[in-house]
């Protein structure tokens, strides 16, 4: 973790927001002085996904900024990468929130634009129930149909790259803190769509090397699995697509 989250610290020139939620402080101690550009947040008490990042988002904007990224520790990327979102966010102001290309290590496309879930999805994806048919409904879930390289409004996208506009995230005011963790993307994708544009914009790419956590790891599973129950009793059952 400490070797991917450096590279991830390297790709930013900007202000870098690290939350440790760590109980005794110690799990991102060694990064307080690793950069000036970060502002390390020490937050003993483990309050989730959203939470932590809620921290950060308040010190964006205290100090008025125009953009905020939420990102994964496992995401990387060369230069350029954020000044040509910059530019397409300065340009096209009816956009709060994007996510450009993301990447597995090995160049293959990732397929993290997708249609709003229903709890059907989520029992076929999360317990491998009748592979054929999930592999055929993902096609449509994940909007495989479609072209990765063109730019997309898409409903649904992944919170390992959030590229926000601040002004939007001030208006829905950030994440829903009742998800521990899973789902608070889902769910700010859903809130900010009612006022704005969730775009996919794939001129640019990013390197995200994608563990599916809660596939391998039954504490993981369980915060999964109560984090949509929360999701679906909050936004209601999409029918099926």
């Amino acid at each position: 973790l400490e070797k991917v989250l450096k590279s991830t610290i390297s790709s930013i020139v900007n202000i870098i927001y690290l939350v440790d939620n760590s109980p005794l402080n110690e799990s991102l101690d060694s990064f307080r002085n690793f950069s000036p550009k970060i502002c390390y947040i020490s937050n003993p008490i483990n309050t989730g996904f959203g939470a932590g990042h809620n921290l950060a988002i308040q010190r964006a904007l205290e100090i008025n900024s125009d953009y905020h990224i939420v990102i994964n520790p496992d995401i990387y990327f060369g230069e350029g990468v954020l000044e040509q979102l910059v530019a397409y966010m300065n340009v096209n102001k009816e956009i709060g929130l994007v996510m450009p290309k993301i990447l597995y290590q090995n160049g293959e496309l990732q397929y993290l634009c997708k249609l709003l879930p229903t709890p059907f999805d989520l029992l076929l994806r999360r317990f491998g129930l009748w592979k054929k048919y999930r592999e055929k409904r993902d096609i449509r879930y994940e909007l495989r149909f479609a072209d990765y390289n063109q730019e997309m409004q898409v409903p649904s996208l992944s919170g390992c790259f959030m590229f926000a506009r601040m002004s939007i995230l001030k208006q829905v005011d950030g994440f829903d803190e009742r998800y521990f963790m899973y789902a608070e993307d889902l769910d700010l994708c859903r809130r900010i769509g009612k006022i704005a544009q969730t775009m996919y914009y794939p001129k640019v790419s990013v390197y995200h090397a994608y563990a599916k956590g809660s596939y391998k790891n039954r504490k993981l599973l369980r915060y999964h699995m109560c984090s949509m129950f929360k999701y679906f009793n909050k936004w209601g059952v999409v029918m099926g697509y």
